[in-house]
């Protein structure tokens, strides 16, 4: 079975507190309600591409724990093929806690567990090489950064897609030049794109362009997104919806985005897809809550 997409990055619990605002040095808040989730940037955007009718698969890494079983039968609930996860019981599972306040503005701390200690011998290539479609995340440590670098150097065939969030934009430009170069589609955010290339968001995705990136997709939160291939550029507006959480609205952007482009819609139309994703998640708690199936949409 050849996969539509697999997702390689962090695999995490998130532990999301609801609470009245987001505490500055040296205040006090409360905390309204809790939740526990599967999470991991490429992982909710895999689960996004379940859900939309596609065929997918992960490579990660997590602990052998209790942790561990919610994440993998999540995955298989989901219908993600979980063959590419390593399981180690010599590291905990990765977890993210995270505090969401009453505008559904979030502040996160990663602890990344056994996601930082994944390496190039741990990955079968023969798996990770079977997809249309390689979508990447960010991890927080060296080895698995250089994993995922040097993984692309053998896989000519296999379009990349590439959510680098805010953890890899603060390597810099440089070392995120040979990722770079490989990718189909980069989607950062306006402030990741800023901090990666000293440019606002028109003058940044040329940038990204200009270094090889064949489409930039530029999530600008209620503003909508800009997209770019170089020949056509779109500003297309956001859905207006009731901000319950925000978080994995970026994840969810990536999955319509990609699930546009594997149903060979144009670049405004891929576009459009992915902001009615990432509005619909956006109304539920959590990262992958709200996020649709195929019968939801508009237009498929």
């Amino acid at each position: 079975m050849k996969f539509d997409v697999i997702g390689f990055g962090a695999l995490n619990i998130d532990r999301l507190y609801r609470v009245d605002r987001i505490a500055g040095v040296g205040e006090e808040r409360f905390i309204r309600g809790y939740s526990e989730t599967p999470g991991g940037s490429a992982a909710n955007t895999i689960v996004g591409l379940a859900r939309l009718g596609h065929k997918v698969g992960y490579v990660g890494k997590v602990g052998d724990d209790s942790e561990d079983e919610l994440l993998l039968n999540d995955f298989k609930d989901e219908g993600v093929d979980t063959r590419g996860i390593i399981v180690s019981d010599k590291f905990r599972t990765g977890v993210v806690i995270g505090f969401v306040d009453d505008s559904g503005e979030r502040t996160l701390y990663v602890d990344p567990g056994a996601n930082d200690s994944m390496s190039l011998e741990e990955v079968d290539r023969k798996y990770i090489s079977n997809t249309k479609f390689l979508h990447l995340s960010s991890f927080v440590g060296e080895k698995p950064f250089e994993t995922q670098k040097f993984l692309l150097q053998d896989m000519p065939n296999v379009k990349v897609s590439f959510d680098p969030g805010e953890l890899y934009v603060r390597r810099g430009l440089a070392a995120l030049s040979p990722i770079l170069r490989r990718c189909f589609v980069v989607f950062p955010n306006e402030d990741e794109l800023r901090l990666l290339t000293g440019r606002e968001f028109i003058d940044g995705a040329r940038t990204l362009i200009e270094l090889g990136v064949k489409i930039v997709a530029v999530k600008l939160g209620e503003k909508g997104c800009y997209i770019t291939n170089g020949d056509e550029s779109f500003l297309i507006n956001s859905y207006k919806v009731n901000v319950v959480d925000s978080t994995g609205a970026g994840d969810a952007f990536c999955a319509g985005f990609l699930h546009g482009l594997l149903s060979c819609r144009d670049l405004r139309m891929c576009g459009q897809i992915a902001n009615f994703i990432a509005a619909r998640k956006i109304e539920k708690v959590g990262a992958r809550e709200g996020l649709p199936r195929l019968s939801d949409l508009p237009v498929v």
